[in-house]
């Protein structure tokens, strides 16, 4: 008969240098994706906020102003 293993689950442990884990953070994969989406979230909402806020009230113009209509421009013609 042949020989079973019996700690099947056992990791092979090859040459003398124990490898260490990884955090999240240190993968540059990870990094551009949490900056890229950081970045995106960042610009989403100085959308919203753009677009959601309450427009201007319309002030006197300044002095010395006067504003173009289609009279006088048709009359250049």
């Amino acid at each position: 008969m042949a020989k079973q293993n019996k700690n099947q689950n056992k990791e092979r442990k090859i040459g003398s240098q124990v490898v260490e884990k990884k955090s999240w953070w240190s993968d540059k994969k990870n990094r551009s994706r949490f900056w890229t989406v950081l970045v995106l979230l960042i610009l989403l909402y100085f959308f919203i906020v753009n677009n959601t806020r309450e427009e201007p009230k319309e002030g006197p113009y300044p002095p010395g102003y006067k504003p173009q209509t289609e009279k006088t421009l048709n009359s250049n013609k």
